[in-house]
């Protein structure tokens, strides 16, 4: 049932099986049931417990007292009694490992049942030392989806930011987006505060003062001479990353917490500055001019600025700018809008894109005669006449 690797569980003392043996025979098969399950609990043998207490079931139910037996031997009538059982023991035994601390052993259970909710709560309140091993209680969290967030915020709080970003970028979010935008703003929050933190220190090592309160933008501005001498404060490859991840931010404070690390690195020397395509060639800055849209700052003003990039890209062959320009409309909630952007640039495009596609977004708003038009483009016949017969109703 468990890793070979572990260690053997719990083995009983010879004394137990003579004690077994007398109860047996003075008391019946029950009492010595009773008594064996007295001593796995004892000893700390819960897998074997567990099989014990179906033991008891069947022992009870008048049919083969081994616990591996098919369910085929059970009476029809008997089952839903046996399934109960059975969840009585994993909740119990799963119950034994958790009070262990024992998170695996307990999540074998639990998850077998599919009642994930105690280990969740247990992981919720876990409060280990700095030299504990959190290992078994991140597996489970994050790479078991049983709570993602407080997973990947102890990879965080253990393991650093590099190994948080990593771990970020292995990990298949597709299912569980909310833990994404969790996990996304601790990585702004974390590197954000590390930035802070070395830019007062550098600040105030040159005589100056740290005004509060302000925002890193602010903290900036007027000190040409925190890069000076193509200096920087935190790992370049972390800001990157983190900054290109913060794209997918919806909201909240962390959006101004990514602009100002944008902000911080637009102001780098050019060895540290991401080469990248249209839209965004000068990163950092399109970066920030982005989730500045998002955040509700300047809106028309940045969506003209990556609105001009699309025409001379798409003369160039390349509708990138205008995919990118598509999802910025979404996301603000301008979907009318970006469907005829996307009616202008995407129609032909049968390809995978960045954005949702012409055929989807017409369908979405039952915009028939459109999708009719895109499908003309694209000599896609079947969808043109389903676009066709919908638009008559």
């Amino acid at each position: 049932m468990f890793d070979t690797d572990e260690a053997a569980p719990p083995a009983l003392d010879s004394a137990v099986f003579a004690k077994l043996d007398q109860t047996l025979a003075r008391q019946g098969p029950a009492a010595a049931i009773e008594e064996l399950c007295a001593q796995l609990r004892e000893a700390g043998d819960f897998n074997a417990l567990f099989y014990a207490l179906l033991m008891k079931k069947r022992q009870e139910l008048g049919v083969s007292p081994f616990p591996a037996g098919a369910a085929t031997e059970l009476p029809p009538a008997t089952h839903e009694e046996y399934e109960n059982a059975i969840r009585d023991a994993g909740r119990k035994v799963g119950r034994l490992y958790l009070d262990q601390g024992d998170i695996r052993k307990a999540w074998f259970f639990f998850n077998m049942l599919g009642e994930p909710e105690p280990v969740r709560e247990f992981i919720k309140n876990y409060q280990g030392g700095p030299d504990e091993d959190c290992q078994p209680i991140i597996e489970i969290a994050l790479y078991n989806g049983v709570d993602p967030a407080r997973g990947f915020g102890l990879v965080l709080e253990r393991y650093g930011i590099c190994n948080a970003i990593t771990t970020f970028s292995q990990h298949d979010f597709s299912q569980q987006p909310d833990a994404k935008q969790t996990c996304i703003t601790m990585l702004v929050n974390a590197l954000h505060q590390q930035l802070r933190e070395r830019l007062e220190l550098d600040i105030v090592s040159r005589g100056d003062t740290v005004p509060e309160p302000t925002s890193l933008r602010e903290l900036l501005r007027g000190r040409d001479y925190l890069f000076a001498e193509d200096a920087y404060h935190i790992d370049t490859s972390h800001l990157s990353s983190v900054a290109q991840m913060s794209l997918e931010l919806k909201g909240g404070p962390a959006i101004e917490q990514a602009i100002g690390l944008c902000a911080y690195g637009a102001r780098l020397a050019s060895q540290f500055q991401q080469e990248a395509d249209p839209p965004f060639e000068r990163t950092y800055a399109d970066y920030a001019v982005l989730l500045e849209v998002v955040g509700g700052i300047d809106v028309e003003k940045g969506l003209k600025h990556f609105r001009d990039k699309i025409e001379p890209e798409f003369a160039n062959g390349s509708t990138f700018p205008a995919e990118v320009f598509v999802n910025l409309l979404i996301r603000i909630n301008r979907k009318q809008e970006a469907i005829e952007v996307a009616k202008k640039y995407l129609s032909a495009e049968g390809r995978p894109l960045a954005c949702p596609g012409v055929y989807e977004m017409c369908r979405d708003a039952k915009d028939y005669l459109g999708l009719a038009e895109a499908a003309r483009l694209r000599a896609d016949g079947v969808n043109y006449l389903a676009a066709k017969l919908s638009a008559r109703g």
